[in-house]
């Protein structure tokens, strides 16, 4: 599939979804949209993979008559194939395009029961088949990854239409228009390159990202934008063409760690902790979507610093974009916990960027780069935080790189932003480097967006250890313990503009011209009003 293609599939879904705009608002059509592509990327992948199984005895899923007995042996063989295989199956009357059929009024070869009319009222076929999908995983190991994944797809919910006829009508359409997109899902599994399975993927993340950019604040607690991601992938992955392991403890909708997997050759594992639900549920598709097999995936839902889920796993390469300054309860019983207790203070519970700092060295493997988006504030702030800095630089030496970010280039927030970079076997053991790159953007309406050639300039200074005058600089340990470990960038990179002198005597004579000239326009506007016998303003 070509870029043209690519985009136009992009559009095409973009159009789609807003047919749902006028109903409801942004977060709200978002997951009705992304489930049903998910359900349709779901139903072509089955229908694929039963179709293999079924060539050598030359009839194809859909021909297959579910209430006959050799329909029902069909159906239980392949039903045993595709749970081990793809984690979940779906019947040939709950593909996609049946239903999406049965919607539109059209007559299909295959109806759910002999005693099923065939009209255009699917939403109670939909809503169990969306409800099967998750059975069809029940005691598999494919479960958790399933369980509960379209719950937030309400099908009865009066924000779709007053009346049920009027919630057919409007899902009805929303499927037919989806249904005349081929996603072309048996080209791209027969070239199998990763270039081309990734394209509705990537179509996927760009209505995420599309989504984010109209949600305001909420954005955060789902999406990093595209060019942050690609920076902190790229900085996580130097020096490495294979990762055994990647993880983000605050992954959202787990755009972060599918952009890792793209910047080396194989991914072996992705791990992830979400707390909201619904951003849970989001994640979890999109690694499907993204052909992340559902043994290669463990995404958990609950509170990363309250109740960690991956105990005592340390992973290759971490990344997150943690919500800003966010409240933890910072309880003394954590003083005991092996991911804070060596430091002999815990973040303040007003702001827990520190916090997660500290779960993710703690799972940071001797091997492995994490790299963090802190609001500036965690550069400078005293306290406890200064304490926790300390530790980290002084006796620890893990931090590698701090590297200042434009403001306003997340949603919902126009503040400053920087990543800090950890590595517990570090090459430069005796400095730090620091990058400001804060005047490099370009300004796209309201957004300002690192360009790649920005990015690539980040990516270059940070991999070569490079100084460059007003943008990096490798700074001794010594200094950053003499500034008491203070890490604002301003400290160690001079962006000081001298301003151009000025010369006294030139502007002294500028003024004397410029009031000869007011005098003389004095003189005749005074001449004006004597001719019209009117007093003068002078």
């Amino acid at each position: 599939m070509s870029d043209d293609q690519k985009k136009q599939l992009e559009q095409q879904l973009w159009n789609i979804a807003n047919t749902l705009r006028g109903k409801m608002n942004a977060d709200e059509f978002r997951d009705y949209i992304l489930g049903f592509i998910f359900y349709k990327y779901l139903a072509e992948k089955m229908e694929i993979y039963a179709n293999s199984i079924l060539k050598q005895d030359r009839i194809s899923y859909r021909d297959i008559k579910e209430n006959t007995k050799q329909g029902k042996e069909y159906i239980d063989a392949i039903r045993e194939e595709a749970l081990e295989k793809l984690g979940y199956f779906l019947k040939p009357s709950e593909l996609f395009s049946e239903v999406a059929k049965r919607g539109n009024g059209k007559d299909t070869t295959q109806a759910t029961s002999a005693e099923t009319p065939k009209n255009s009222f699917i939403l109670e076929d939909l809503q169990k088949i969306l409800i099967n999908i998750q059975l069809s995983t029940m005691g598999t190991e494919s479960e958790e990854d399933f369980d509960n994944l379209f719950e937030d797809m309400d099908l009865n919910s009066t924000k779709l239409g007053k009346s049920p006829d009027a919630r057919n009508e409007i899902i009805a359409k929303v499927l037919s228009h989806l249904n005349k997109i081929d996603f072309q899902l048996e080209d791209l599994q027969a070239h199998n390159h990763t270039s081309h399975r990734d394209v509705l993927g990537d179509a996927y993340e760009y209505l995420i990202g599309q989504f984010a950019s109209g949600a305001g604040k909420k954005a955060g607690e789902f999406y990093t934008p595209q060019q942050v991601s690609i920076v902190l992938a790229k900085l996580v992955t130097t020096g490495k063409s294979k990762l055994k392991t990647v993880y983000d403890p605050t992954c959202g909708s787990g755009s972060l760690l599918l952009r890792v997997a793209k910047e080396v050759t194989e991914v072996s594992n992705f791990y992830g902790q979400e707390l909201n639900r619904t951003t849970y549920n989001l994640c979890r598709m999109n690694m499907i979507l993204h052909g992340v097999h559902y043994l290669k995936f463990d995404i958990k839902q609950e509170d990363t610093l309250e109740h960690p889920q991956h105990i005592n796993m340390q992973f290759e390469a971490i990344v997150a974009n943690p919500p800003f300054s966010a409240q933890w309860s910072a309880s003394p019983l954590f003083t005991t916990d092996d991911r804070f207790s060596q430091y002999g203070k815990l973040a303040p519970s007003s702001k827990a960027d520190y916090a997660f700092v500290q779960h993710m060295i703690h799972h940071l493997a001797d091997n492995g780069t994490m790299a963090i988006v802190l609001p500036h504030g965690a550069l400078f702030r005293g306290g406890a935080e200064q304490h926790i800095r300390k530790y980290l630089i002084e006796d620890k030496n893990y931090l590698d790189a701090v590297i200042g970010l434009p403001a306003n280039i997340f949603y919902g927030t126009s503040i400053p932003t920087c990543i800090l970079v950890f590595k517990k076997c570090r090459e430069n053991p005796d400095d730090i480097l620091f990058i400001d790159a804060s005047q490099h953007f370009e300004k796209v309406k309201t957004q300002n967006m690192l360009r790649n050639e920005d990015i690539e300039k980040i990516i270059s200074t940070y991999r070569n250890r490079t100084e460059e005058a007003k943008y990096s600089a490798i700074v001794t340990k010594q200094n950053i313990a003499s500034q008491d470990y203070n890490l604002n960038i301003p400290r160690y990179v001079d962006t000081f503009e001298a301003e151009d002198d000025i010369d006294i005597n030139a502007i002294a004579l500028d003024l004397h011209e410029l009031e000869q000239q007011m005098h003389k326009t004095d003189k005749v506007i005074e001449d004006f009003c004597n001719q019209l016998g009117i007093k003068s303003p002078f």
